[in-house]
C-alpha cells in the first residue's frame, strides 16, 4: 500500500455554500504538490446540506475520506477526530470556511521542509470586526504571559505537523481541549509565518460569541494555574487587611479609648470579603467543573458515520 505523504485534515459545521469551493481550491493546489494525499473532512453535526455535498464529492475524488459527527460536538472536538483520523507523514490542519485558504499551504510546507516540526499560521490581522480583532489579540497576549511556556500570539488550527508531532496530539485524553495551546505545548522545532486571514467565503461564522468565551475559559483554565494563585494572593491581602482593621479596631477601644460607632465601616467590610469569597469560590469552581468532566470518561467524539476509510 502506497505511503500517505500529506493529509489535509478539515472542520465543517454548515458550511454548504463553501465546501464545493473549498475542494476546488484544494484540489489545484494538491496537484502542483505532486504528493499522494487524503482529505480528512470532519462534519461537525452540520444541520444543512453540508454532508450530501461531502458525499457527492467524495464520489468524484477518492482522495476525500469523510467522518460525520452524531451531534455538533464543536470546532476543537472536530478538530481532533480530523487528526485521529490522519495517516500522512505531514497533516495540515485547516478550517473549511476558506479563511484558511488552502493557496498558503505550499508556503507551510515549505517552511517545515527546512527542518522544522510544526509550522503555524500568524494572522495579526483579521478580516473581522474591530471587537472580535481586539478581543482576539488580547485573549492571546495574556495567554502567552499566563502559560508557564511559549505561547504563539494570533494564530489558529491553520499549521502543519509532522507525524510525531500528531501522534503526541493524539494520544492526549484530555477533554478540556485548544488545539493551538497543546500544539504549543508538546514542544518539538516550532515557527511561524505572518499571513493575512481571509473572509469567510460564504455564509455565517458558526463561532457564536458563548462558543468563544467558552474556548477562552478552557483555553485559560487549563493551560495556567495562575487564576489559582490569583485567588490565593487576593484571600492572602484580604486576611492582612483584616487583621489590620482588627488590630485598628483594639488600638481604638483600648489605647485611645474612642469607641468605633457607625454600620458603614463593618458592612464595607463584609462586602468586600463576601465578593472576594465569592470570587475565589468562582476559580476554584471552573478547575473542580474541568476535573468533573474529566472523570466522568465521556468519549470527546462520536462518530456516527464514515466513508472512505
Amino acid at each position: 500500500m502506497e505511503k500517505t505523504e500529506l493529509s489535509i485534515a478539515t472542520i465543517l459545521h454548515n458550511e454548504e455554500a463553501n465546501v464545493v469551493e473549498l475542494h476546488r481550491r484544494l484540489s489545484t493546489v494538491l496537484k502542483t504538490l505532486n504528493k499522494t494525499h487524503e482529505i480528512i473532512l470532519v462534519d461537525d453535526g452540520s444541520t444543512d446540506r453540508t454532508l450530501d455535498k461531502l458525499k457527492t464529492l467524495r464520489q468524484k475524488d477518492r482522495s476525500i475520506k469523510i467522518i460525520s459527527l452524531s451531534r455538533n460536538f464543536g470546532i476543537e472536538a472536530a478538530a481532533t477526530a480530523a487528526l485521529d483520523h490522519t495517516s500522512g507523514e505531514m497533516v495540515v490542519l485547516m478550517d473549511g470556511d476558506l479563511q484558511d485558504a488552502p493557496e498558503f499551504i505550499p508556503s507551510l510546507l515549505n517552511k517545515i521542509g527546512q527542518g522544522y516540526d510544526v509550522v503555524y499560521a500568524q494572522h495579526p490581522k483579521r478580516k473581522d470586526t474591530l471587537v472580535k480583532q481586539a478581543l482576539f489579540g488580547s485573549f492571546y497576549r495574556l495567554m502567552d504571559k499566563l502559560a508557564d511556556y511559549k505561547f504563539p500570539v494570533d494564530v489558529g488550527h491553520f499549521s502543519v505537523m509532522r507525524r510525531p508531532v500528531v501522534d503526541v496530539l493524539t494520544q492526549m485524553t484530555e477533554r478540556n481541549r485548544f488545539i493551538a495551546g497543546l500544539r504549543a505545548w508538546v514542544g518539538f522545532k516550532q515557527t511561524g509565518i505572518l499571513y493575512e486571514k481571509q473572509a469567510r467565503f460564504a455564509g455565517k461564522p458558526p463561532q457564536t460569541f458563548k462558543k468563544l468565551l467558552k474556548m477562552g475559559f478552557d483555553a485559560l483554565f487549563s493551560f495556567s494555574y495562575i487564576p489559582l494563585r490569583v485567588a490565593t494572593l487576593m484571600g492572602l491581602l484580604v486576611a492582612i487587611g483584616t487583621i489590620i482593621v482588627i488590630i485598628n479596631v483594639l488600638y481604638q477601644k483600648f489605647v485611645v479609648n474612642t469607641a468605633i460607632i457607625g454600620w458603614a465601616g463593618p458592612m464595607l467590610s463584609i462586602l468586600i470579603i463576601g465578593g472576594v469569597q465569592l470570587f475565589i469560590l468562582g476559580i476554584i469552581g471552573e478547575y473542580l467543573a474541568r476535573i468533573y468532566d474529566e472523570v466522568k470518561r465521556r468519549p470527546y467524539y462520536i462518530v456516527s458515520e464514515k466513508i472512505g476509510f
